[in-house]
């Protein structure tokens, strides 16, 4: 059945704590470019405030998801599963489908 080829389980390890210092550093970068806006802000150049958002913002968005992408991948590991770990699964797949019971709610 099986032609020798290992089996490999994909497994994420990201926590919030990974990320966390990347969003703080994003949302100080909100929080200077809206000061920027409000020291641009006057009758004359209110058009320059909102282009200094908005041009802070197109650009610092690929830079962020450019630091959640590769520390999302850096936190994907394929650890591979010994053979009766997955001759039991490939046997509870079969076998155990008629014995589970749907849950029902409690309390």
């Amino acid at each position: 059945m099986s032609n020798g080829l290992q089996k490999y389980r994909l497994q994420c390890t990201l926590t919030f704590g990974d990320i966390y210092g990347q969003i703080i550093v994003w949302l100080i970068v909100i929080f200077i470019s809206l000061a920027t806006a409000l020291a641009l802000w006057s009758s004359a150049r209110e058009i320059y405030a909102l282009a200094t958002v908005g041009l802070i913002l197109v650009l610092s968005l690929p830079f962020l998801l450019f630091a959640f992408v590769t520390t999302l991948f850096n936190h994907i590991e394929l650890n591979p599963v010994e053979k009766e770990a997955a001759q039991k699964r490939a046997q509870g797949r079969t076998g155990s489908e008629s014995s589970q019971k749907p849950a029902t709610p409690t309390g």
